[in-house]
């Protein structure tokens, strides 16, 4: 798919309500097609490489919050989709509330899982200042960070897929939709991990406190709680689907 001058990778999978899902920060279609094929079992779901990253066309230059949630809405537009559901993990969910602050009639639903608001909700962790550290350094960050292994490190990507990344955190840096949250007009779900040094749940109980109406839940685990506490993924489906939350899951604290 062409948008603005690049040619965008996505995936479509599955049949159902149309479900559009948005990647972590530096995450690839590819790194996250096991779980683009669970939520294949329930809705027509479409993944796509943002902007410089994977095998999505690298930019000339900067860009902003704005223009990712601009190509998030020129995805859907591409696909015909007048309204969808709408999940963002992490870096995924700062864009899709750039989005439904933009363009609240495009959302039915929507669910923003381990991110922020920024401003005076609190932001993430910044990624971007990871960069400054040695190798060694930055490895042991993340692996407390991310719960990742020791050792752990991704592949050797390249100039042009460093260079997009770098870009990607800039973008990240600047993140701040937190006087416009009241603008979301849908149902939404906002989750934190228990355990999550990136997005710590006081971040998502900002969040939440600022969308009218909004369901607010803490699960066990990190960042990476959608894979780790059973229950979380199951929810997140009944909500996206519309069914009722259980009581089993706690709330978040208060902001």
């Amino acid at each position: 798919m062409r948008i603005e001058g690049l040619d965008f990778a996505y995936e479509r999978l599955g049949s159902g309500p149309p479900l559009l899902f948005l990647n972590g920060s530096g995450t690839t279609l590819a790194e996250v097609t096991p779980l683009l094929g669970l939520l294949a079992e329930d809705f027509e779901v479409v993944g796509f490489d943002q902007r410089g990253i994977g095998r999505t066309g690298l930019p000339g230059g900067p860009y902003t919050m704005a223009d990712l949630a601009a190509d998030a809405l020129a995805v859907a537009d591409g696909l015909g989709w007048r309204r969808f559901r709408l999940l963002g993990v992490s870096f995924g969910g700062m864009v899709a509330q750039e989005l439904a602050v933009t363009a609240p009639e495009r959302v039915e639903r929507l669910a923003l899982l381990c991110t922020s608001s920024g401003g005076a909700g609190g932001s993430s962790y910044p990624l971007h200042t990871l960069a400054d550290l040695d190798e060694d350094e930055r490895e042991r960050v993340s692996a407390r960070l991310f719960g990742t292994p020791p050792g752990h490190r991704r592949p050797a990507a390249g100039v042009a897929a460093a260079e997009g990344a770098a870009l990607q955190l800039a973008a990240r840096a600047g993140h701040d939709a937190f006087d416009r949250l009241p603008r979301i007009a849908c149902p939404t779900f906002v989750a934190s991990g228990s355990q999550d040094l990136v997005a710590p749940p006081e971040r998502g109980a900002a969040l939440a406190g600022r969308i009218p109406g909004a369901v607010a839940r803490v699960f066990e685990g990190g960042h990476l709680f959608l894979i780790e506490d059973p229950d979380a993924l199951p929810e997140l489906l009944r909500f996206l689907l519309g069914e009722e939350h259980p009581a089993a899951a706690g709330e978040l604290p208060s902001a």
